[in-house]
């Protein structure tokens, strides 16, 4: 359930261009929160709330880590907030990803700052026993991040658009190489998304999507993306933002 909830920010720095972690301490959504949601954060002197993912939870000390990009006013007045000081936020929300209990080995594929959700579903997936494949995506060396993290969860693949790090281009020019995997989850730019769903249309995979919103509640009609069928139209912010690959227009 979406809560208006007080959150303390604990710790706050810089982890690589223009990107800042950020840990917040709250019992409920650390308590509450699974893979794939995300909290819709009040920003001072700003009229629409920041949608940022949720990148990983640590129930015993009741904190929640999100990550976000320094992308215009809002961020940048985000990034400017210390530790001690206290956000207004609204969570955790939207539809988190769908674990299948039959896939043993699971590939995720994350561009920029669609990385950090899947850091979260990474952790759950490997506690449950599964092999973890990843490959993110980054602009430059100097945007990437969390490469360590991902790396104890199982093999982890670097591709850079520059070639500065890891190997060069983009994440549809390694997955073809991989050894076979039951499912994919990815989380990125909509180009990047459109890219990863045409070249892997046989295999079973389900994306987040990337979207600024209005109310974040589903009221509002501000974030919403065409389906396959004729039933209309999704929210990205309640019916999402994670759908099946197979769900969607993009």
């Amino acid at each position: 359930m979406i809560k208006k909830e007080k959150v303390v920010i604990r710790a706050s720095e810089s982890i690589a261009l223009d990107t800042i972690e950020m840990v917040l301490e709250n019992v409920y959504i650390s308590e509450t929160a699974i893979p794939g949601q995300f909290l819709h954060i009040y920003v001072d002197r700003h009229t629409l709330r920041r949608p940022i993912s949720i990148a990983d939870v640590n129930r015993e000390t009741k904190t929640i880590t999100v990550l976000f990009k320094k992308l215009g006013s809002g961020t940048n007045r985000l990034a400017d907030y210390h530790p001690g000081m206290m956000l207004d936020v609204l969570g955790p929300s939207g539809n988190g990803f769908r674990i299948n209990r039959e896939d043993s080995t699971v590939l995720l594929i994350g561009g920029g700052i669609g990385v950090p959700p899947l850091y979260n579903l990474g952790k759950t997936l490997a506690e449950q026993g599964k092999n973890i494949i990843s490959v993110l995506g980054f602009q430059s060396k100097e945007h990437v991040f969390y490469e360590q993290e991902f790396q104890r969860l199982g093999e982890t693949i670097i591709v850079t658009n520059d070639g500065s790090y890891g190997e060069t281009g983009f994440v549809t020019d390694v997955i073809d190489s991989l050894r076979e995997y039951d499912c994919y989850y990815s989380c990125g730019p909509i180009p990047m998304l459109q890219a990863v769903t045409n070249r892997l249309q046989t295999k079973k995979g389900y994306i987040s999507l990337e979207e600024r919103m209005g109310c974040g509640v589903g009221a509002c009609f501000a974030c919403v993306i065409p389906t396959v069928g004729e039933d209309g139209y999704r929210k990205i912010c309640k019916d999402g933002p994670v759908f099946s690959a197979e769900e969607v227009k993009l």
